[in-house]
């Protein structure tokens, strides 16, 4: 009864949801408390209160029937006018309304920009690590996802490598920045050469070759790191975007796409991406939530409580003598694992209720994802089961 086109997902399920689930199972057996789950990028911190504000304002002050009912398939006129808007204060752009294409969250926004540039057997490149999705995301197309090898020093793009790999058959590049899983912010001078190597291919190749960037956590980032606005750097691109990390609105599914003027034959890709939207079974965003986005267009999530997270279990974890970068942005921190093999190191974890998850899931073996997306309670608690594990390895570390 399975489709051959859905048999290897099926034999290959999310090793994050995985995680996630055999989370459930053991805190069932020995408390919520004493089970340390980092596997899921889940926002623990609320929503801003503005939010929840929004919802009850716009159901006492807005007609039931608009904000429940069909709008264009690219969304509300007014609530793309607020976006744009928003991205030309902050980034000094020049999108407008018909830039904008509201998205059922960054997943819905990736595969309609996809749907709408592959045929069957275009080539997509992204950088590892990178989050799995992204290959089903291209092969639901019948694309064919190429993966650039990661540099585990830094977690930039090996541009080196990414100029081998790019070919006649290339029609999109995926970058995802800040980056699940390391935390890294892709510098201007990396978009820089990276968009400098792309027209050149371009050229070369006589193709046009998109760059989609992929940013759910645009606004997570720490130490006032600047996040590059990509569309600066090269005209080719579309931006991705989701409010699931800067509202805290994961469940919602909500975001847009960008699709600038600058864009090669943008019109016809910006109506083909409304299409796009509809026929995948999308139809359009979220209606009550494309509502509260206008009403919230400039809020954020208290980024103190991540970054106090990310000092306490980074220090943490470094003090116990376990070796990681400090993470930019987002809420993850990449750890290099013990062992050779880190599935095996997940597992040692697992003795102790820690949940984290194995870089082979972002094509990065040898290191392991751990989501500091939690309660402070939570990684103060867990950290003297990392020091198990760290004993167990026999780690150089300081005892707690």
């Amino acid at each position: 009864m399975i489709s051959k086109k859905m048999q290897p997902l099926l034999n290959n399920n999310s090793a994050i949801r995985a995680m996630f689930e055999e989370g459930k199972r053991l805190a069932g057996i020995y408390g919520a408390e004493n089970v340390y789950d980092f596997s899921l990028g889940n926002p623990n911190v609320p929503a801003p209160a503005a939010v929840n504000q929004a919802i009850c304002r716009i159901l006492e002050e807005e007609p039931s029937v608009f904000v429940h009912g069909y709008m264009s398939n690219a969304g509300y006129e007014d609530v793309r006018e607020a976006i744009a808007a928003s991205l030309n204060r902050r980034f000094g752009t020049g999108f407008h309304v018909d830039n904008i294409l509201m998205t059922v969250g960054a997943a819905s926004g990736l595969n309609v920009i996809l749907k709408t540039l592959l045929d069957p057997g275009d080539e997509v490149l992204t950088f590892a690590p990178y989050f799995v999705e992204y290959g089903s995301y291209v092969r639901n197309y019948d694309g064919i996802l190429k993966v650039v090898p990661p540099d585990t020093e830094t977690f930039q793009p090996d541009l080196s490598g990414f100029r081998r790999m790019l070919t006649p058959l290339t029609r999109a590049v995926i970058i995802n920045t800040p980056n699940n899983p390391t935390g890294v912010i892709y510098s201007a001078g990396t978009l820089k050469a990276m968009a400098d190597i792309l027209r050149e291919k371009q050229e070369e190749y006589g193709t046009e070759i998109v760059l989609i960037s992929d940013e759910p956590y645009r606004e997570l980032a720490y130490d006032g790191a600047e996040v590059p606005y990509v569309t600066k750097f090269y005209d080719n691109t579309v931006i991705c975007y989701s409010y699931s990390k800067s509202l805290s609105l994961p469940g919602e599914r909500i975001g847009y796409l960008v699709i600038p003027d600058a864009l090669k034959d943008s019109r016809e890709v910006f109506q083909a991406a409304v299409i796009a939207n509809r026929v995948s079974g999308s139809v359009n965003a979220p209606s009550l939530m494309q509502r509260v986005i206008l009403r919230c267009v400039d809020e954020k999530v208290d980024l103190e409580a991540y970054d106090r997270n990310r000092s306490l279990l980074y220090n943490g974890l470094k003090a116990l003598g376990f070796s990681c970068i400090r993470p930019q942005g987002a809420f993850y921190l990449f750890v290099k694992s013990p062992e050779a093999d880190e599935k095996h190191f997940c597992e040692v974890c697992k003795k102790y209720n820690i949940l984290v998850v194995p870089g082979t899931s972002f094509a990065c073996p040898g290191f392991v994802r751990i989501s500091y997306c939690v309660s402070p309670e939570q990684i103060k608690r867990s950290l003297p089961a990392f020091q198990k594990v760290a004993e167990e390895y026999g780690l150089e570390g300081q005892s707690l």
